[in-house]
């Protein structure tokens, strides 16, 4: 017997005779209005709300009293290594490009070559010596602040980066000092305010609001 019967709202789905019973037949249009926003966020195979399983954040298995972010002088090491090794690569293509341009008037030769590699060596270990320098000073100002005031924020940055370019340009007596203690101060003023560009032009939008 044919439970479904042409209507004006399309054709009828006779759920009676599928499933048994008196159940009341809706039409294809009926059945493809109704919304499905009400359903249970539940699952039915964990009867747990998959909502609280998404985690916004990670999550992190510390030891007590631990930070979840690297102190100054855990990131010391890396600072250190990454400007020796960003100085010497800076130095071995500075040296490379002196050296061509020294020995352009000399043919493609043994000697030639020497005096190029011992350029680009020479000034790789000059750059590589000066910046590890210039990281080590920092980084253990960095720590000796952070570790005399108790906290750690991009005043300890501006701090160790003024000490540290009045230490290394001490030897030019106290203009020298004086001037390398600015330039410190500019470049990490400059890293400072890359670091919080984000929540600084956050605030910004928010106060204009």
């Amino acid at each position: 017997m044919d439970n479904s019967a042409p209507g004006a709202g399309g054709s009828k789905v006779g759920l009676g005779g599928l499933f048994g019973g008196g159940a009341p037949e809706y039409s294809n249009t009926e059945l493809a209005g109704v919304p499905l926003t009400g359903m249970s966020p539940l699952s039915p195979y964990l009867n747990v709300d998959p909502r609280y399983l998404v985690q916004d954040s990670e999550e992190f298995i510390l030891p007590t009293g631990a930070n979840k972010t690297r102190g100054r002088f855990e990131l010391a090491f890396f600072t250190i290594g990454g400007c020796c090794i960003t100085g010497a690569a800076f130095g071995a293509v500075n040296g490379l490009r002196l050296g061509l341009k020294e020995t352009r008037d000399m043919t493609w030769s043994k000697p030639r070559n020497v005096q190029i590699l011992n350029l680009v060596t020479r000034q790789g270990a000059t750059w590589a010596n000066t910046l590890g320098s210039l990281a080590l000073l920092y980084s253990v100002f960095g720590v000796v602040i952070e570790k005399t005031r108790g906290a750690e924020d991009d005043l300890n940055t501006l701090g160790a980066g003024t000490l540290t370019g009045m230490l290394y340009k001490s030897t030019g007596g106290l203009r020298g000092a004086a001037r390398g203690g600015l330039m410190g101060l500019a470049l990490t003023g400059l890293y400072a305010l890359y670091n919080n560009w984000e929540h600084l032009k956050g605030s910004t939008s928010h106060h204009s609001l």
